[in-house]
C-alpha cells in the first residue's frame, strides 16, 4: 500500500506538471509569443485541443471567458489529485488504526468507529465538490452516494452560508466544520485509534 502511495504521487505530480506545460504553451500561443502558425503551436494544440475543447464549452454555456479554460484544466487536475492522494493516506491512516485498535478494548472500538465514520464522510465532501467541478451532480448515479453522506450537513449549512458568486462554498465550510467536531470527539475519547490515552504524571519536588 505504501508503494501504491508513492506511485499515485509521482502519477499527481506528473498530471500536474503535464497540465502546467499545456497551460502555459497555451497561453504563449493566445498571447502570440509562439508563432500561432508554426511547428510548435501546432504542436501544442495538438495536444491540448482533447483537454481544453470540452473545458471552453463548458465555460461558454456559462457566459465565462473561454481562453481561461488552460488554467481550469489546471485546477482541476490540481484538486482532482488531492482526492485520490488524501484517500490513499485516509486509508494507509485506517489500515494501521483497524490494526491497533482491534486490540484496545471496547473504547478502542468506539474511538476506531468515529474515526473512521468522520474519515469516510469527509473524503465524500471531496468527492462532491470535484464531481460539481465536472457538472456531476445529485442526480448523477456514481454521486449519489457522496449526496446521501453528506447532505445532513451540508443542507442546513445552506441556510446560512451565502454563495461566494455563483460558487457554493457550503461543502467546504461543512468539510472545515466536521474536521473540528471530529478533532474535538477524538480528543475526547483519547485520541486517533491506536494512540494511548496519556497516563497522568506525578512530578514530586524534594
Amino acid at each position: 500500500m505504501i508503494v501504491f502511495y508513492g506511485v499515485l504521487r509521482f502519477v499527481v505530480l506528473a498530471a500536474f506538471l503535464a497540465a502546467l506545460a499545456l497551460a502555459v504553451g497555451t497561453w504563449a500561443v493566445t498571447t502570440r509569443r509562439i508563432q500561432p502558425f508554426g511547428f510548435a503551436a501546432r504542436w501544442i494544440r495538438r495536444l491540448s485541443d482533447p483537454l481544453l475543447v470540452p473545458i471552453e464549452r463548458f465555460l461558454v454555456r456559462r457566459g465565462r471567458n473561454p481562453q481561461h479554460a488552460p488554467w481550469w484544466l489546471l485546477g482541476c487536475v490540481r484538486g482532482g489529485g488531492l482526492a485520490p492522494l488524501t484517500s490513499a493516506q485516509g486509508l494507509l491512516t485506517s489500515a494501521a488504526s483497524v490494526v491497533v485498535g482491534a486490540g484496545s478494548g471496547t473504547q478502542g472500538v468506539v474511538r476506531l468507529v468515529v474515526y473512521l465514520s468522520g474519515q469516510v464522510v469527509l473524503l465524500a465532501l471531496i468527492v462532491r465538490v470535484v464531481g460539481s467541478w465536472f457538472g456531476a451532480g445529485r442526480y448523477n448515479r456514481w454521486m449519489r452516494p457522496a449526496y446521501v453522506l453528506t447532505d445532513w450537513i451540508v443542507r442546513p449549512l445552506q441556510r446560512f452560508v451565502p454563495p461566494f458568486g455563483v460558487i457554493d462554498i457550503t461543502p467546504l465550510v461543512a468539510w472545515l466544520l466536521l474536521g473540528l467536531v471530529l478533532g474535538i470527539v477524538m480528543r475526547s475519547l483519547g485520541g486517533p485509534p491506536g494512540r494511548p490515552r496519556p497516563a497522568s504524571i506525578y512530578v514530586t519536588r524534594r
